[in-house]
């Protein structure tokens, strides 16, 4: 039998007043605790935040004064979650692109023992097709790049947002120190393998409905590049097992 581990979900929301609601409401039972962090969002989804929190005694609501970025919402919702208690902690999106039926496999691997952090792999997914094309040719070079230097055996989907990490692990990291933005994940991946946690992979329905991306290549590729660079430079070091 899998043991019953206390699972919180972060949600780091910005811009996200319509969205939001359908997100949180299909967040399934299983789950404690919901951190939501509204990263200095000019519209009302602080206010719809708070509402949802009124009927869902679950969710817990933070909110920055200024936008931090996407990366530093994650962190800090990480340690609010390990603060209140969770075992695991998964990363859920606030625009709804990440299917809740998927939440189970993602945390089994840490149930059972065999991982510190499980990604979501869309590109291992039957549907992967529903995914851009551009967004599969990018995630497969920056996977191949972050595997390469983070001194991994397996990585398809370095970019995916889907999540699951045992907080135990936070010890290690140094969560104040990941990069803010959208380069947190190859930050996150990079540091985890550097005291050699164990990192898998599931495979996750990729979802893309109407939402509007904010996806801007000198806002996403350029910090990754640099980050990759720092991680070569200082090649990871395995003193855990």
């Amino acid at each position: 039998m899998k043991a019953k581990l206390k699972v919180g979900v972060v949600i780091p929301a910005y811009l996200e007043e319509r969205l939001l609601p359908i997100t949180l409401s299909g967040i399934p039972d299983r789950v404690t605790v919901i951190v939501v962090v509204v990263d200095g969002s000019p519209d009302k989804t602080y206010e719809i935040a708070l509402e949802c929190a009124r009927k869902d005694k679950r969710i817990d609501v933070i909110r920055f004064g200024y936008n931090q970025g996407v990366g530093r919402a994650i962190s800090i919702g990480y340690k609010r979650a390990a603060s209140l208690g969770c075992d695991i902690a998964v990363v859920m999106a606030g625009d709804n692109q990440m299917d809740a039926r998927d939440l189970g496999p993602l945390i089994g691997p840490i149930e059972d023992g065999k991982s510190d952090y499980v990604k979501g792999n869309r590109l291992n997914h039957e549907n992967v097709n529903k995914m851009p094309k551009v967004r599969r040719v990018g995630t497969t070079l920056l996977a191949a790049m972050t595997k390469k230097i983070a001194g991994l055996d397996e990585l398809n989907d370095s970019q995916c947002g889907y999540t699951a990490i045992r907080t135990s692990i936070f010890e290690h990291l140094d969560l104040d120190a990941l990069f803010p933005r959208y380069g947190y994940p190859n930050d996150i991946i990079i540091q985890i393998s550097k005291f050699g946690y164990r990192i898998s992979e599931i495979p996750v329905r990729p979802v893309y409905a109407d939402e509007v991306s904010g996806f801007r290549v000198h806002q996403v590729v350029f910090p990754i590049l640099g980050i990759l660079w720092k991680g070569f430079s200082s090649p990871p070091r395995r003193t855990l097992g």
